[in-house]
């Protein structure tokens, strides 16, 4: 990892920088953002591996894709926002 990305590990957001860890249990509420004007990397683990690849490689075009069709791809990849 490089850079600080935010993340929330289902009660708190906490800074992560290099050479933390976070755990999340199979079906734990998680997420992350990069609040900063900095790139940061961050390197995800799933194990059992889980059918995510499609959702990771496939994000950046979302970009400028309407609201109507980022909803229904992050619908499709069971990830939602939070606050």
């Amino acid at each position: 990892m490089d850079g600080t990305v935010r993340v929330y590990d289902g009660v708190q957001w906490v800074d992560a920088r290099k050479g933390n860890f976070l755990h999340v249990p199979q079906g734990g509420l998680h997420a992350f953002r990069n609040d900063s004007d900095e790139p940061a990397d961050m390197l995800l683990l799933f194990t059992p591996g889980a059918p995510r690849e499609e959702c990771f490689e496939h994000v950046s075009q979302l970009a400028h894709a309407p609201d109507e069709e980022r909803a229904a791809f992050f619908d499709r990849h069971d990830s939602y926002f939070v606050d």
